[in-house]
């Protein structure tokens, strides 16, 4: 008897250990919610915050499903935000400017708000000069989610959805959309997107945050260095919208093939860049459609921050912030000026309802629609 009693002491050790650690990995993740105000309809919007040991957290409200806040470690480990938005809901009502927004049910541009499917055109709103933009009057970033945390060992996320009926802005058939935000240990927050469809349709779903890695927006990003996992890019027409051409970046100011200061070659004498008043493309990424890749890295030099985009996407939409112009004050009481954020949106091309070429953005009752996108933050070794 003696002699098993080391051997039990050792087991029991053993799992003793194996519980702490499990309470240790369950602790690791915080979810807590609050009040962010009340629509003028008289239902409540919550806000969501997800937070992992590491110092990373990234706040969520069901308006929207809008990234309100992401807060990420700088070289000196300090947490700081990074993103542009505002202090309570109703700068996200007055000016919503899709800071942090989920976009849908189309991200980007529709020529002239037109497409046709099996012989049947369709009208949407024309909200963006001539032509259709992120979904309408009323897209995606303007309607109230269902929400839902979820708290795992490995992992915390906030499941939000959505039903958007049929002949909503235009758009045929009934989609069901669910938007889930997933916050890792490692400081990398997953955006995953799913809708099914009853009626065949377009859908083209993305994020639309806004990034400055120093300061949430207080200064401007043409110091922000950028890499696109891109050859190509397809250039735009004076409204903007892609001329249907595939274009190589070599030798223009938009190949970021090799990591470039942003504003080292925004005001350079380029019709495209006159067209954008700066960069405002879409980048065709080296991969094939499906395949999880980097698409892009953007590094603050001074902060050390780095941001990772990773995604499924065939493209991804790089704009400098162009329109900002100092008539919107965020969090904080920043005035956010010309070009100090930027976005990473991730996406089918613009337009691809009316470019054969393009890779197709039709969903129909059999297919339905997944992807993936992934920031990656980290600091500068």
């Amino acid at each position: 008897m003696k002699f098993f009693r080391p051997v039990l002491l050792k087991l029991a050790l053993l799992m003793l250990v194996a519980v702490s650690c499990t309470q240790q990995s369950a602790d690791t993740f915080s979810v807590t919610q609050e009040p962010f105000g009340t629509l003028p309809d008289g239902r409540e919007v919550v806000k969501y915050t997800l937070s992992n040991y590491q110092g990373m957290s990234v706040s969520i409200i069901n308006y929207g499903a809008i990234v309100t806040h992401l807060r990420v470690p700088d070289n000196n480990g300090e947490p700081g935000d990074v993103v542009l938005g505002y202090d309570s809901l109703q700068g996200y009502l007055d000016k919503p400017s899709y800071f942090g927004a989920t976009i849908g049910r189309y991200g980007n541009r529709i020529d002239e708000g037109r497409f046709t499917l099996d012989g049947k055109t369709y009208e949407l709103a024309t909200n963006n000069g001539p032509n259709h933009l992120h979904g309408g009057n009323t897209g995606f970033d303007k309607v109230l989610w269902t929400a839902k945390p979820v708290k795992e060992n490995d992992k915390v996320s906030l499941v939000l959805n959505y039903v958007s009926e049929d002949g909503e802005e235009g758009y045929p058939g009934t989609l069901k959309v669910e938007t889930r935000y997933t916050l890792f240990p490692d400081n990398t927050l997953e955006l995953e997107y799913k809708a099914v469809t009853d009626k065949k349709t377009i859908c083209n779903l993305t994020n639309h945050s806004y990034f400055n890695l120093k300061d949430a927006g207080a200064s401007p990003i043409l110091g922000h260095e950028l890499y696109v996992n891109a050859d190509h890019f397809t250039p735009v027409d004076s409204t903007l919208i892609p001329t249907g051409e595939i274009r190589p970046v070599e030798g223009t100011p938009f190949d970021f093939t090799d990591r470039t200061a942003i504003g080292s070659r925004i005001n350079a004498d380029n019709t495209q860049l006159e067209y954008g008043n700066g960069y405002d493309h879409n980048f065709v990424l080296n991969a094939d459609p499906g395949e999880m890749k980097l698409a892009a890295r953007l590094i603050e030099p001074e902060t050390g921050r780095v941001l990772e985009v990773h995604t499924q996407e065939p493209g991804l939409q790089f704009y400098s912030g162009n329109f900002l112009d100092g008539s919107v004050t965020g969090k904080n009481a920043t005035i956010y000026e010309f070009r100090h954020a930027l976005c990473l949106e991730t996406q089918h091309f613009p337009d691809s309802p009316n470019q054969p070429a393009f890779p197709s953005t039709v969903l129909t009752p059999d297919d339905p629609y997944h992807t993936v996108t992934k920031w990656v933050f980290r600091v500068m070794n």
